[in-house]
Formats: C-alpha cells, structure tokens, sequence
C-alpha cells in the first residue's frame, strides 16, 4: 500500500507540473502568441547589421503591464539559458504597456511598474531598455522593436607614468546621478549616492563606471575617487564636482591622478525583434 501510494503521488505533481517546451515548439506553439526576440544594432561601414543584443547584456527582464498598471506578466533571462534572448508567451488579447530591460547586473532587475525599475543592490552596469504599447490581436504580427541606451558613462583615464605598487583598487563614490529607471520618462528616477569598486590590475589605467541621467543635460554633483590599498586605507584621494553627463554619452577624465590635484569640469502570434546600438553618441574630453 506504501508504494501505492507513493506512486499515486508522483503522478499528481507530475500532472500539476506545466510542461516543458523546446524552443522550436515555444515558437510554433499554437497556444503562443508573442514571440520576443532580442537584437541589436551594429555599426558597420556606414551600415547597420542586425545581431544579438545578447552580446551587449548577460541578462534580460521583460515585464508586461494592463491599463490599470498592474502586472500581466514577467520573464527572467539570464545567459546560458537555453532560450537566451527569445521569449515566446501567451497572453489574452487587448493593449499592453511592454517594458523591456537588457543588462549586466549580478542578478535581476525588479520591474515594480512602468515607472519604476531596480537593479540589485543599486549596482548600474551597461542598460538598454524599451517601453511602448503591445497590441495583441487575433492576427499574426511581429513588431521591430529598438532598445535605447539608458545609461551615461563616466571613464577615468591614469595619465601616471606608473601606479603606486600598493594601490589595489579605485573606489568611486557618486551623487547627482540615478540607480532607478522610469521605463516611461526614459531616465533615472530617484537621487541616488552611487559606490563602485574597481580592482587596479597590471596595465589597466582606465575605469569606467555607470549613471542614469535625471534628463538630457544632468551633472554628477560631485565625485570621490579614492585609491585604495589591500587593507582598504586610502592612498590617494581626488573631488570632482559637477561632472557633465548625457545619456548613451561617455564623460572622460584624462590626468595625472597620483600627482594632481581636482577641481571643477569646464491571440495570435506577436513577433518582437529587439535592437539597440552598441555604440556610444560620442565621448567628450577633460583634463585634471
């Protein structure tokens, strides 16, 4: 009777469980109808070639809202899935908020609402995004969708002929920027005061780190580099104030950092084809 039993409830997890279904088949699927694909966009010779967003992020959160703003649905990837930038669902028909956010974070971000996005521990890497309405219908459609840069990126470049040999890491303490996303403003949400840590490796002398703009023309209030030894004691310590930052937009800061000093800058199938462009608009120069 034990095995009986014990059997019996194998096959009832087993008939609650949903099944598993192949890529080929999640696409085929006549009970999917929306198809996401993730892309993007890559400057060659004057001319744009599709390829995978997937080269750019390790990670991608999609989250699809209703009219009253509650959520729908949501999927979490991650590379190595199996399926890792094509997301097949289904989902009744009717008009949608989509939001959709590709990155590099250590894990996923939460997608609270249209307004809303948090990556863990407030850490900002490299982010695309896209946000506009998802119309689902009893015909089949596919939609090109192009995800934006949502993100400015401040690059610090040693001009020191050598680094002090018992300096370990570059610490990057930041305000002014952002590390919430409003997927519908398109730029950062909140006042946040950002940490990075950078291991000093040998013949590395560039670092880069991340922000979300409040809007176009946004400035880091101020900025404290700090390097330190392996027993985190500073060994050098400059300020910046009012560093200029734009999104998709690299501000970089060229100097001698260990012998100056800082100052002030002058219901059918829906097919989604995800794009964005890996290149940044362009970086503006300044020398401390």
């Amino acid at each position: 009777m034990k095995k009986i039993f014990i059997a019996f409830l194998a096959l009832l997890v087993v008939a609650c469980e949903k099944p598993y279904v192949e890529e080929n088949e999640k696409i085929t699927s006549e009970s999917v109808n929306v198809i996401l694909r993730m892309t993007q966009f890559e400057q060659i010779a004057f001319t744009r070639t599709a390829t995978d967003i997937t080269d750019l992020c390790s990670r991608l959160n999609v989250a699809i809202f209703s009219s009253d703003g509650s959520k729908v649905q949501s999927v979490v990837q991650k590379a190595g899935d199996a399926n890792f930038g094509t997301i097949a669902l289904t989902i009744p028909a009717g008009t949608y908020k989509l939001v959709v956010i590709a990155h590099n974070g250590e894990g996923s971000a939460t997608i609270s609402s249209i307004e809303k996005v948090t990556f863990p521990s407030n850490k900002v890497t490299d982010t695309f995004y896209y946000y506009g309405d998802l119309v689902v219908n009893d015909a089949q459609q596919t939609y090109d969708l192009a995800l934006t840069r949502a993100v400015a990126m401040f690059r610090l470049v040693l001009t020191d002929e050598t680094i002090p040999s018992n300096v370990a890491k570059m610490k990057f303490y930041y305000t002014g920027g952002s590390s919430t996303f409003s997927p519908v403003a398109g730029y950062g949400c909140v006042a946040s005061k950002q940490t990075e840590i950078r291991t000093v490796e040998n013949g590395v002398t560039q670092f880069d780190i991340y922000t979300m703009p409040h809007s176009e023309d946004d400035v880091l209030t101020k900025l404290t580099i700090s390097a330190l030894d392996a027993n985190e004691n500073v060994v050098k310590e400059q300020s910046f104030e009012n560093i200029p930052i734009t999104r998709n937009l690299i501000t970089r800061y060229n100097g001698n950092f260990f012998g100056g000093g800082g100052g002030n800058a002058p219901e059918s199938g829906s097919a989604f084809r995800m794009t964005a462009n890996p290149d940044w608009d362009n970086e503006k120069d300044y020398e401390f």
